[in-house]
């Protein structure tokens, strides 16, 4: 990942796809939805099933009469995970420290993000090939393949992709979106694992009463292809605009922030510490929600009608739809209200959910509607957390003069793959591998409603939108002084994005009539007839368009659909 101008990000076939200076929707889908969403499949599986695939699949013949695992074997999952966030957090941070020093035309994070594609496919199908019948074997094997995934692979991948979004762009309401769009596809697979995935365990892989290992290394090394692909795909459609103006910026291109230093800098400020025990408490809680559902469902329900899976099925989709209809007018809300007063007004109304699901958890369809409301409070914070991140750096930055990207995304991203295993070893050690009933209806319900309530308590001082646009004006007088210093000619990076729009649409615009002559050619027809043709179906849909526009403009503001048409527009222009 050199800063060489001749590296190989140089070359023309690395070179990003997306040439416009505002977000828009390509980049939208394939960059912050289907990239992150592939990407993320085999760990959001992971979240929801990987204990049990260990308790009930990986180490079924080793259970004694009563159903329970050998001493031994519960203390191996017990201790894998836990001692394993010690290596997964070291990983986070190493590679937040490379993203920092990397200086590539790609970016600093994307490279990262193209390397990791291959090892993500590799290490989630090598999670699941143990051919070994001796417990010991599978213990050493599983410790292994676990270590492989969680503290090199996954770290390199959601480090780098958490950071996209903060250097993706300077506007905040796209920076918003991209947020939103991130944070459904995470939502997307936690419900993939949580919703899809058991019936994929019941129709493909055995079920869990008579589980086929082989058809589980199968599963996986489809995923590992799927995650492969759209992390490729995720690679083309994103850029880093926000890096991009420090190539050009001598100061800030040459310099080099230590880790010592970054880590005054985000210690020094309040905002910075709030957001990230917000996301502590929000990431450790819902581990504990998403890797305790099966046990719950199984106990609570699985000697009712319902049964167990279908109970896990149902609950998950009470949980994922009401998450799916507020993406469509949180980003909006936030726009016009901020992103703090949505977020905590959403975790109050989780908490109502979670106390509601709580105190009747042996009752299925109130749980289901506990677990509706509970989810549907959690979605401004899912989809806003990114770009709440993202405003206190930019914070940071205009205090100190230079960008913590890297080490606080490795932060957050070590936040995001340690929970999990903490999460895990934690439950396996209280409730005994999912034995106690009472344990698991507390790390499916309580933990996480609590941690709601005290987020929303921190919000309250978390006022770091208000110094925004004061912190914009700081950078932007920096970066014209330290180009003045050097004699450079400075722009804005409005401006600069701007003129590389029109050269990146004059480019595509004589690309295009290139092809046109080329075909004209070969079919024989007149190039200036076919140009002018195409030039005025571009007048007829211009013209069309301001129609519409004006219309718009002339229609009365007590027009019941005009608010929800302004909101479509401006997601369709992305601002």
């Amino acid at each position: 990942m050199s800063k060489n101008k001749t590296g190989i990000f140089e070359k023309p076939f690395l070179s990003t796809k997306i040439k416009s200076a505002n977000v828009k929707f390509p980049e939208m889908l394939f960059g912050y939805f289907l990239g992150p969403f592939g990407a993320l499949l085999a760990s959001g599986i992971f979240a929801n099933f990987l204990n049990r695939y260990w308790t009930d699949v990986l180490f079924a013949d080793q259970k004694l009469a009563d159903g329970s695992l050998p001493a031994n074997i519960t203390t191996f999952l017990t201790l894998l995970p836990l001692l394993s966030a010690i290596l997964i957090v070291a990983g986070n941070l190493v590679v937040g420290q490379l993203i920092e020093r990397t200086k590539t035309r790609a970016g600093k994070a994307r490279p990262w993000l193209l390397l990791s594609s291959a090892l993500l496919a590799v290490s989630c199908i090598f999670m699941f090939v143990v051919p070994s019948a001796n417990p010991v074997a599978k213990m050493a094997l599983t410790a292994i393949s676990y270590n492989v995934y969680y503290s090199v692979a996954y770290p390199m991948y959601n480090t780098s992709n958490s950071t996209l979004v903060p250097v993706s762009t300077r506007n905040g309401n796209q920076r918003g979106l991209l947020a939103s769009f991130t944070n459904f596809a995470n939502l997307g697979v936690m419900g993939a694992g949580g919703m899809v995935f058991p019936m994929v365990v019941g129709w493909f892989l055995g079920g869990w009463d008579k589980p086929n290992q082989t058809a589980w290394m199968v599963a996986f090394l489809a995923i590992g292809l799927i995650t492969f692909l759209v992390t490729v795909l995720q690679f083309y459609f994103t850029r880093e605009r926000v890096t991009e103006e420090s190539f050009n910026s001598p100061a800030s291109a040459e310099s080099k922030v230590s880790v010592k230093k970054q880590l005054k800098a985000v210690a020094s400020q309040p905002f910075w510490w709030i957001i990230i025990i917000f996301y502590l408490l929000f990431q450790f809680s819902g581990a504990f929600k998403n890797l305790s559902i099966t046990y719950f469902c199984s106990q609570q329900f699985g000697s009712s009608a319902i049964g167990g899976d279908l109970a896990n099925t149902v609950i998950n989709v009470c949980g994922a739809i009401p998450m799916a209809i507020a993406m469509a007018f949180i980003w909006p809300l936030s726009v016009k209200f901020g992103k703090r007063i949505v977020v905590l007004i959403g975790l109050v109304v989780g908490v109502a959910g979670g106390v509601l699901a709580g105190v009747f958890a042996n009752n299925f369809y109130i749980v289901a509607v506990g677990v509706a409301l509970k989810s549907f409070g959690s979605a401004p914070a899912c989809y806003m957390i990114l770009a709440m991140i993202a405003d206190v750096l930019d914070h940071v930055e205009a205090k100190h003069g230079y960008r913590c990207d890297g080490f606080t995304m490795s932060i957050y991203s070590s936040i995001m793959a340690a929970a999990t295993p903490v999460a895990t070893g934690v439950f396996n050690a209280i409730s005994g591998g999912g034995v106690n009933a009472a344990a698991v209806t507390v790390s499916y319900i309580w933990i996480e409603t609590a941690a709601y309530g005290i987020c929303a308590l921190l919000l309250v001082f978390f006022s770091v939108e208000k110094f925004l646009k004061d912190d914009r004006r700081v950078v932007l007088e920096r970066q014209k002084a330290e180009a003045e210093a050097a004699g450079l000619e400075w722009l804005p990076p409005e401006e600069r994005l701007r003129l590389e729009q029109e050269q990146a649409d004059r480019e595509a615009d004589e690309a295009r009539k290139a092809e046109l002559k080329s075909r004209c050619d070969k079919k024989g027809l007149n190039f200036e007839e076919e140009e002018a043709k195409y030039q005025a179906k571009l007048a007829e849909k211009a013209a069309k368009k301001a129609a519409k526009k004006k219309g718009k403009e002339e229609r009365p503001a007590t027009d019941g659909g005009a608010e929800a048409e302004v909101v479509a527009e401006a997601a369709e222009k992305r601002i």
